[in-house]
């Protein structure tokens, strides 16, 4: 269920030519690279038949007389329902797209995925630019968790958080979080990286067992929908990731 519709415009960027002609047309991937090789598509004048050839906007790219433009990016955020998957596609269990009521969904894709069991803050785009800065273990940015526990943590657990925590099957020490006790089985959690399953295995190595686990805000954007809505981000929210 959409709760604003505002679409955010940002500043374009280079990306493959059959990925510009896709989110310019009406076309499949697969229709629009057999239109690059038969020669219907110009950039700059000059015939391009590589559909891995980078093009900007700025370009002039042609294909039957008219000259291309791409849509504009979508920047959602999506409060996930436990059961559900961070998919496309409905597997073992459904997709959480499913509550997306708006056209071309299959270009949009999650920057940071979250388990089945897992509720709270997805954010959902077409911008890989975007998600990468999100995403990428170099950025660094902050994820906040609301974590209720098996049984109450040691009252040392919070420094070893902050200097790290040895993870099994890990070389190094996760990055410094910040954990905050809430009650004597709940706590909030910060984290800067997202390795494989790395809440439940931070709390698995303190001796805890993660019983409910839900993203409460990612860098600046805080999840303020109820449970299975969506609306799509602010300009002020999208810039906030950098670029």
């Amino acid at each position: 269920m959409l709760l604003s519709c505002i679409h955010v415009s940002r500043k374009s960027h280079a990306m493959r030519l059959d990925k510009f002609v896709c989110k310019s047309t009406q076309l499949t991937k697969s229709e629009a690279i057999q239109r690059i090789h038969q020669g219907d598509i110009s950039v700059n004048s000059e015939i391009t038949m590589h559909e891995a050839t980078q093009v900007h906007e700025n370009n002039i790219i042609m294909f039957n007389g008219l000259r291309l433009k791409t849509r504009e990016f979508r920047y959602i955020l999506l409060h996930k329902p436990a059961g559900t998957i961070c998919s496309n596609v409905d597997e073992a269990y459904p997709s959480l797209f499913n509550y997306l009521d708006i056209d071309r969904v299959s270009e949009l894709h999650i920057a940071g995925r979250l388990d089945a069991d897992t509720t709270g803050l997805v954010l959902i785009t077409d911008d890989g630019r975007w998600s990468f800065n999100i995403t990428a273990p170099t950025s660094h940015c902050r994820k906040v968790y609301r974590v209720v526990l098996s049984k109450e943590l040691a009252v040392d657990v919070a420094s070893k958080f902050e200097k790290g925590i040895q993870l099994q099957g890990e070389q190094h020490l996760t990055l410094p979080a910040i954990l905050e006790i809430i009650s004597p089985s709940e706590v909030r959690l910060t984290i800067t990286e997202g390795k494989f399953h790395q809440v439940k295995r931070m709390f698995a190595a303190v001796g805890s067992r993660v019983l409910s686990l839900h993203r409460e805000k990612i860098g600046e954007v805080n999840l303020d929908i109820d449970v299975g809505l969506w609306r799509y981000l602010t300009s002020d929210e999208v810039q906030s990731f950098g670029k």
